[in-house]
């Protein structure tokens, strides 16, 4: 027999060695394009973190939004932070202290972020969260429906009556409630989380916020439809109360 090329060479080592490659290779192209959102790193003061890892940030790269949405380029074309927030910076790793009303001013646990003010949309280019009034497809068929119910606050008080409910259609479940205020708290409609409220025999109770609060709940400007930055708002007001609502949620927990 005449010797082969490879002959001398232990494919089972080279075969072992070139996945150790890929592998390698396949973990920092993830790494690297796990930082197109975030990156480059800031610190507690907006500037640029001393160590950003690892790994260098990823080129740009521009994505189509389908739905005619347009584009959008990472890592640099992200949407900018928010600027002039009302919170007075501690020492180095002190956590930053609210100067004003933080649910007002969205900080803290109330924070949101400046996402684009459009509804999200489904498969089909339509907006995902509706007002179930405005389907007749959907209907409750289990549990309690909530609507007509009295809404009790934290404190309490009774701030007014839920009037609809918000449906994720793709998903087939509740996203908010939506309550109209009794003329004393405010005027118009509301949207409460479904994750806010909890749906008794005869009310809904939503321990997180106080009657005094659902005035300056954040409002959606649509009658059928709410938008990303809209439920970013909403979501961190109710969340906020949690800690904000009252004084004595501030102090330590037994």
């Amino acid at each position: 027999m005449t010797a082969t090329f490879y002959g001398g060479v232990d494919l089972a080592s080279v075969a072992l060695w070139l996945f150790y490659l890929f592998f390698a290779g396949l973990v920092f192209w993830l790494q690297r394009e796990n930082m197109r959102e975030g990156y480059p790193l800031e610190d507690e003061h907006g500037n640029p973190s001393a160590n950003q890892g690892p790994y260098p940030v990823p080129g740009d790269k521009t994505f189509k939004l389908p739905h005619g949405r347009g584009e959008v380029t990472v890592p640099s074309g992200q949407h900018p932070d928010r600027s002039d927030l009302a919170l007075a910076p501690g020492a180095s790793g002190d956590p930053l202290t609210p100067t004003g009303d933080p649910m007002l001013d969205g900080v803290g646990p109330a924070s949101w972020a400046p996402r684009r003010d459009v509804p999200e949309l489904d498969g089909h280019g339509h907006p995902k969260i509706v007002p179930m009034s405005k389907n007749e497809a959907f209907h409750v068929s289990a549990g309690r429906d909530p609507r007509g119910k009295a809404v009790m606050a934290g404190d309490g008080e009774s701030v007014g009556a839920i009037s609809d409910m918000w449906i994720d259609e793709a998903e087939q479940m509740v996203r908010y409630l939506e309550v109209e205020l009794d003329a004393k708290w405010g005027s118009g409609k509301r949207l409460i989380p479904m994750t806010f409220a909890r749906i008794k025999a005869d009310h809904v109770r939503v321990s997180a916020i106080y009657g005094k609060h659902f005035a300056t709940v954040p409002q959606h400007a649509s009658p059928t439809q709410v938008t990303l930055l809209e439920e970013d708002k909403i979501s961190g007001y109710y969340g906020g109360g949690k800690l904000y609502a009252d004084s004595r949620r501030l102090e330590s927990q037994i």
